[in-house]
């Protein structure tokens, strides 16, 4: 029997953790909590028909929201927790540009754009995990996975000349050193902590924003001229992978920055 505790589950832009609730609520033993900002958002979380499911609301830039969500949970696990997954993130497409220097933007607009991502994909990431670590102390496994994206890898920005997204992706490399911090802290410990690229996922069934389809199409192109195996993926292979990844991995090797492969092949 295994707890999980997974962020932002109730929508599908990025990493589609519906995909996870959905799959690892299958094991009957498994007791699955769901952070959403919003219930009304969450009718597909609400659809699924596994039992151990539990929906809370709290917004993880909220810290005394998270901690009300970590007392619940608590209540309920006995003080324990084993997997806690940080998906809860902000993607805005068509911000302010930082580079893309035929939009105007003031830099007041800028400034917002590049504090709104931190804001939620960095900072709220430290606040959700420092609520639910006293929780994992008493689990059994110990495992902390935040979900980041292959366009917070340098090599790969700098080979297929990725310049759009640049507020969110600023925000995952900075939440990448914050795992690394993390495992650095807590490794004698016992903690894995790790961050996880989901590949290239097609979460337009549970999207709940308008998808700019020119945004995508540019970016797949790019895609292919540097990955010769570029593929988009379903949540649910998607997911299959990553859990694949995040069994596997060991204490030895906490706080790295890898693909769903478990490597740093991004898509």
């Amino acid at each position: 029997m295994s707890s999980y505790v997974i962020t932002g589950a109730a929508r599908g832009i990025g990493p589609c953790v519906l995909a996870f609730v959905a799959q690892l609520s299958t094991e009957p033993n498994n007791t699955i909590f769901a952070l959403v900002r919003s219930k009304s958002a969450a009718s597909h979380l609400e659809s699924l028909p596994g039992k151990n499911i539990t929906i809370i609301e709290a917004d993880i830039t909220d810290s005394k929201a998270v901690e009300a969500a970590t007392q619940q949970v608590s209540a309920l696990t006995g003080g324990k927790l084993d997997y806690l997954i940080n998906n809860a993130a902000m993607l805005r497409v068509g911000g302010p540009g930082l580079t893309d220097f035929s939009r105007s933007s003031s830099p007041e607009d800028l400034e917002k754009e590049l504090m709104d991502h931190f804001r939620v994909n960095t900072v709220g990431t430290v606040h959700c995990t420092n609520a639910f670590l006293p929780l994992l102390r008493q689990g059994s496994a110990k495992k902390v996975v935040v979900l980041s994206t292959g366009g917070a890898d340098l090599d790969l920005v700098l080979k297929a000349n990725m310049s759009k997204s640049a507020a969110y992706a600023i925000s995952k490399a900075a939440v990448n050193m914050v795992v690394a911090k993390y495992a650095a802290e807590f490794k004698q410990e016992g903690f894995v902590f790790l961050t996880l690229s989901p590949g290239y996922v097609d979460t337009s069934a549970t999207a709940t924003e308008k998808i700019d389809e020119e945004a995508i199409k540019a970016l797949t192109k790019k895609a292919t001229k540097v990955l010769s195996n570029f593929t988009a993926l379903t949540p649910e292979e998607s997911v299959k992978m990553q859990l694949e990844v995040i069994y596997k991995w060991k204490v030895e090797d906490s706080g790295a920055f890898v693909s769903h492969h478990g490597n740093k092949e991004w898509m």
